[in-house]
């Protein structure tokens, strides 16, 4: 499904060449739950905003769906972006005067789906995170928690094939975080693949996969070994 080999990404001013990724080798199947963990600089957000088409890199390939990215054209590549991607954010990125209802239905008017789709995808989303009956509410009216859901059910709403979430329990305390981390589990249960980036051990451990990015590399000797795992040893 996501594919990267020997992914380079470098960044050139006239003094110095900083190497954000060397050699990235990765890949993501079909109903993964992949965590990605590492100390601040070492990579992370770079990976992140390339396997989700935001940014290119500057060597080795990436494959998405069997598609080689670095073929498409800037268009082409929005086009994909939206198809098969969902982006869950720390910071929510909700729009504080529209309520849940408009806030879900934001990113559907790019699409071009007819106003029926969209509300029927609107309200499928935010039933599905447990928030159809708040979906006239404004953002401040919700917890932090609830925001995250409203988020995610904005991400849900596009219908991709994988989710990429940034820190999504960042900005909650520990309850909240646990609610999140089991409405992400249960989506993933559901069929949508998804690859998050958290700085938190404890629910990298609850992931199916976790992958330790230092120096721009996917360093295996200091991987965490998921629950389910070590459970079994």
């Amino acid at each position: 499904m996501l594919k990267m080999n020997n992914l380079c990404k470098s960044f050139r001013t006239e003094l110095v060449e900083t190497h954000a990724l060397r050699n990235f080798t990765f890949s993501v199947e079909e109903g993964d739950f992949v965590s990605v963990t590492g100390p601040s600089g070492s990579g992370k957000t770079t990976f992140l905003n390339i396997a989700g088409l935001l940014e290119n890199h500057t060597s080795g390939s990436y494959l998405l769906d069997g598609i080689d990215v670095q073929t498409l054209s800037d268009k082409q590549r929005s086009n994909l972006r939206n198809e098969k991607i969902g982006f869950i954010f720390q910071s929510f990125n909700l729009i504080p005067d529209l309520d849940l209802f408009d806030n879900v239905d934001v990113p559907l008017r790019y699409r071009g789906l007819s106003r029926s789709e969209r509300h029927q995808r609107i309200k499928e989303s935010l039933e599905r995170v447990g928030l159809a009956n708040r979906m006239k509410h404004l953002p401040s009216q919700l917890s932090g928690g609830q925001q995250q859901r409203v988020a995610i059910a904005r991400a849900l709403a596009g219908k991709p094939r994988f989710l990429l979430a940034d820190e999504p329990t960042g900005n909650l305390d520990s309850q909240m975080a646990k609610s999140v981390m089991s409405l992400l589990q249960e989506i993933n249960q559901q069929g949508t693949t998804i690859v998050m980036v958290t700085h938190d051990p404890e629910l990298a451990m609850q992931t199916s996969r976790n992958v330790f990015v230092r120096d721009g590399q996917i360093s295996e000797a200091e991987t965490i070994l998921p629950l389910a795992a070590a459970s079994n040893q």
